[in-house]
């Protein structure tokens, strides 16, 4: 019986001292200035069609200084590295080695797969997540609400609990949401560090959110 309760203890005070580094990590968001002394290391999740279009458009409007660029695509993209690519050789500046690279992990949720399932997915997909940010440690986590960006986040997410480094999480909903959040949206509001809304109604719904006008 002591043994049980012991058990119990220490489960519930990692519970307790998870939810406190949980708490530091994001109030410490506004406060952490990545790029102060070089260049920041992004790391951008593309999904497929406008999900692509969309977050290259805003890759497209940042400096030099977001430096090396981590393009995170799903396994089953076939259109998204190509598009990566020729944004890139359009913004190269020199002949020197490019300062990106393409990444591949399961998809999180196929389009139309049903809920039950996409736990299971996207389980498998935070299994490959995971080692993949531990060993890139970037500075910032950039998407715009492709499923697979959940899995990636909380990996990020995970860094900063474990004291390892800060990451940044900044999500630009989709310009196709006017009234409401997109399912990933609604996951990531809690956790991410900057929110980027494109429409007055949703900043005035999510207080939260940043509203800038149109970013893409």
């Amino acid at each position: 019986m002591a043994v049980l309760v012991g058990a119990v203890l220490v489960v519930l005070l990692t519970c307790l001292l998870f939810l406190i580094r949980l708490y530091i990590v994001l109030k410490s968001g506004p406060n952490y200035k990545p790029g102060t002394k070089g260049s920041v290391a992004v790391l951008i999740v593309a999904g497929s069609g406008g999900h692509t279009s969309e977050i290259l458009r805003v890759m497209g409007c940042l400096s030099a200084a977001y430096t090396p660029r981590h393009y995170v695509i799903a396994d089953t993209d076939r259109m998204s590295e190509e598009k990566i690519c020729t944004l890139e050789n359009l913004n190269r500046h020199s002949d020197r080695d490019p300062q990106f690279t393409i990444c591949r992990i399961p998809r999180s949720r196929e389009v139309h797969q049903s809920w039950s399932s996409s736990v299971i997915s996207t389980l498998n997909a935070l299994r490959f997540s995971l080692p993949l940010v531990f060993r890139l440690r970037p500075d910032m986590v950039l998407c715009n609400g492709p499923g697979t960006c959940v899995p990636l986040c909380a990996a990020g997410l995970l860094l900063g609990i474990l004291g390892m480094k800060k990451v940044l999480i900044v999500y630009v909903e989709s310009i196709c949401r006017v009234q409401t959040l997109s399912l990933t949206g609604k996951i990531l509001y809690p956790i991410s560090d900057y929110f980027f809304v494109q429409w007055a109604s949703l900043r005035d719904k999510y207080p939260k959110s940043i509203f800038l006008g149109r970013i893409v």
